[in-house]
């Protein structure tokens, strides 16, 4: 329970500051491009890789419980495509060079053709 915890209170701050940095950016740049997103994913992968380092460097032991709170939560929560470029690249440096290419390609288009097909129902139903 104490994990589910973690993982709860790290998403909302993580998804919290998200709100913020998107409202920021539309006030920035105005509304015609996601700036906001972008940068999101961009910033989130960093501290993504910034932290798995410093934690398997450092936290050995310790580390799980950081992991979920910061990781799995906060980044969670900021932006689950911090997630997404951890895992694609653990397949790379793994060495498995197709699954890391059929991890990225699948699911940016089969995430595409989903809220394609989801709007399509929705709208359908709506």
């Amino acid at each position: 329970m104490n994990a589910l915890f973690l993982v709860f209170v790290g998403g909302g701050i993580g998804a919290s500051v998200r709100h913020i940095v998107n409202i920021v950016a539309a006030r920035l740049f105005g509304i015609s491009f996601p700036w906001g997103t972008m940068g999101i994913n961009i910033a989130g992968s960093l501290a993504m890789g910034l932290l798995t380092a410093w934690l398997a460097a450092r936290y050995e032991g310790l580390g799980q419980g950081l992991r979920l709170f910061l990781a799995t939560g906060i980044l969670g929560g900021f932006t689950t495509f911090s997630a997404f470029s951890l895992d694609a690249a653990v397949l790379w440096e793994r060495g498995d060079h197709g699954a890391a290419a059929f991890y990225v390609l699948g699911s940016v288009v089969l995430s595409l053709a989903a809220i394609f097909a989801g709007l399509l129902i929705g709208r359908a139903v709506a």
